[in-house]
């Protein structure tokens, strides 16, 4: 068994970029506010054709440009820049480079982490550019919450197994999660490690889910930290291809539920629950 590492302190901010245009200059400006603290910055490339993460990378001197070797997904570009850091980076913060940072948020985020010494995973606050709070700390997605989400998502949006899930109704208060979004999370980098970081087979969506759910199996936390807040103010990169999104969407949720139901007896259920995702993914496509 191999022997946990022993890190340092220091801090880095790892995002995955993917010709993410100008969003990446906001990300970078905010971020000089959001902490006091020294931060490296990791672009993991995966492919961008836009040049703005290299003109990122040659303006900054804190901020490194390295490419992924191709297009590995959202989970596998950010486990190859936490691969990059060095052993003094002991606080990770993932984050998609379309977020701008409020003043002091990533401090906020290290201030709560020091109050929960088993947390592997803390989430701030997360806000739309129209102020509406986004539910990013939610339950897991057992087989009757994922159902029903999935089935009654769309057409009846205040249906109970999506309040449920999503945790709509509880208040911004610092609190364990089932799983924090993957869209900004920092993360204790012993924990990260202690669960092999990111399952690369989720292209895209549910890698934040999975990892929510592994590092609770592992003995680890997920803190929601609302007193840290960032906004999301969207993509360019996702918005661009939205019929793949919705596919690998889909691809992810099944492979979700079908890695936690295992056994002859859930064969006839995972199989609904494909041809269902399979039509619920034709009429969302035709209406895309």
């Amino acid at each position: 068994m191999t022997e946990p590492k022993n890190y340092g302190d220091a801090l880095a901010v790892v995002t995955v970029t993917y010709s993410p245009g100008e969003t990446l200059t906001r990300f970078l400006d905010t971020l000089e506010k959001a902490t006091e603290r020294d931060v490296q910055v990791v672009l993991a490339d995966n492919g961008s054709v836009d040049g703005a993460p290299e003109r990122a990378a040659a303006e900054r001197d804190n901020v490194r440009f390295v490419p992924t070797g191709g297009n590995l997904g959202y989970g596998g570009g950010a486990n190859a820049g936490v691969a990059s850091l060095g052993d003094d980076v002991g606080w990770i913060v993932i984050a998609n480079p379309d977020l701008e940072w409020d003043p002091g948020s990533i401090d906020a985020l290290l201030e709560v982490a020091q109050r929960w010494p088993r947390g592997g995973a803390f989430g701030p606050l997360i806000r739309e550019p129209d102020g509406t709070v986004y539910p990013s700390a939610r339950l897991l997605p057992s087989l009757g919450r994922g159902i029903g989400h999935a089935v009654f998502g769309k057409i009846w949006p205040r249906n109970p197994w999506t309040r449920s899930y999503r945790q709509e109704t509880a208040a911004p208060t610092e609190r364990t999660a089932g799983w924090l979004s993957g869209s900004c999370l920092l993360l204790r980098r012993e924990a990260f490690d202690a669960v092999g970081g990111f399952d690369t087979r989720y292209f895209m969506y549910f890698e934040d889910v999975d990892l929510g759910d592994r590092l609770s199996r592992a003995g680890w936390l997920n803190v929601y930290a609302p007193s840290a807040s960032v906004m999301h103010i969207g993509g360019q990169s996702t918005s661009q291809a939205s019929a793949r999104m919705l596919a690998a969407h889909h691809d992810s949720a099944y492979r979700y539920l079908a890695d936690r139901y295992t056994g002859l007896r859930w064969k006839p259920v995972l199989a609904a629950i494909r041809i269902g995702l399979a039509i619920r993914l034709k009429l969302e496509t035709r209406k895309a």
